[in-house]
């Protein structure tokens, strides 16, 4: 027996040795507010994180309702991630009554917002009433979203937004639709991972220096790809939520409601953008993946323009070829291009990669 260990000592030595791996293996839990943040924090966290998306793939941050269970899961978390500029009306409330403490990153954080009064589509006359019936509310679009989808949380639950609404002015929230932008949102993602996790900073810088070198080589892509794409051609999509992508890579959005998802433009806005679809080289329609598609349909049935496919734009797919954001970024320009691209000389569109024949 004396050859033996006794089962105490084994006991101890198995403590000793399992309790290494436990901590190596040991994730920190990142909570971010929708799928994209998400998406661009497990490129950045790698294996050290374990990421949780308030709002999956395919869903509407605009009106998403948090429930207790959200609030627990903010509260066991290491880092939160949000991309701040009131695209989330709601994250705010949420954070307070989570009682979290911990590292807090607003992804937009150091980016240059545009303003929707210069996306141009004030130019061409339609948006003049859609963003007119917006903003006849004493409070802004935001505000608007959370009487809708909140309420049965009761009033007191818009205490915090009333004030923050009034802020937000025409600030456009969604950055990560021009790559350059989406560089700030990485780079504030890396320096939130160390700041939540040292002992792992050389692996997120690394991992970080991936990522952007891998987002310039989108951007380059598709910047070729869209330039064959003619600068009179506009398209018309659900709500206005790519004004970033227009003014990056040059193709010009309309759109019948706005930035709100949930409002349902005017008899007039819908007359006036039939009109605009008349005198503009309006040549596609597309539906978004999480926006109301029976207005798209309706304006299709009205002109007698194609529905040209599903872009994403505040959301991920669930699966397939735009279920990342680099994917849904190229999935985005390819759709565009298969639309909007003229045919080269012998009939034939461009190739998937942009180069006429």
């Amino acid at each position: 027996m004396s050859l033996f260990p006794s089962p105490r000592w084994l006991v101890g030595v198995s403590a000793m040795l399992a309790l290494p791996a436990a901590m190596a293996n040991e994730r920190i839990q990142v909570v971010t507010s929708f799928s994209i943040l998400a998406d661009m924090v497990e490129n950045v966290g790698g294996e050290h994180v374990e990421v949780t998306s308030l709002v999956g793939p395919d869903g509407d941050a605009h009106v998403f309702s948090p429930s207790p269970g959200d609030a627990r899961a903010l509260a066991g978390a290491d880092l939160v991630v949000f991309n701040g500029l009131l695209f989330e009306g709601w994250m705010e409330r949420l954070i307070g009554a989570s009682d979290y403490h911990g590292v807090l990153i607003t992804a937009t954080d150091g980016l240059a917002p545009r303003a929707f009064a210069a996306n141009g589509h004030d130019e061409h006359g339609h948006d003049e009433h859609a963003h007119h019936d917006e903003h006849d509310e004493p409070e802004h679009e935001e505000h608007h979203h959370e009487e809708h989808g909140h309420e049965e949380n009761g009033h007191d639950d818009h205490a915090v937004d009333d004030h923050s609404d009034h802020d937000h002015g025409n600030e456009d929230p969604h950055g990560w639709q021009d790559l350059q932008q989406a560089k700030v949102y990485v780079t504030n993602i890396r320096d939130g991972l160390i700041e939540a996790d040292s002992a792992n900073a050389e692996s997120y810088q690394a991992n970080a220096e991936r990522y952007l070198a891998e987002l310039d080589a989108a951007d380059a892509e598709i910047r070729e790809l869209l330039s064959e794409i003619p600068s009179s051609a506009s398209v018309i999509t659900g709500h206005d939520s790519f004004g970033y992508f227009s003014s990056a890579y040059g193709v010009n959005f309309l759109s019948p409601v706005g930035l709100s998802t949930e409002a349902d433009p005017s008899g007039a806005s819908m007359a006036a953008l039939v009109d605009v679809i008349e005198q503009e080289n309006v040549q596609a329609l597309f539906h978004e993946n999480m926006t109301n598609q029976a207005i798209i349909t309706q304006l299709a049935e009205e002109t007698g323009l194609p529905i040209a496919g599903t872009l994403y734009a505040d959301a991920l797919a669930s699966e397939g070829d735009a279920s990342t954001y680099l994917g849904m970024m190229r999935h985005n320009a390819k759709v565009l291009h298969d639309a909007l691209a003229e045919p080269d000389h012998d009939g034939h569109g461009h190739d998937d990669h942009g180069h006429s024949h």
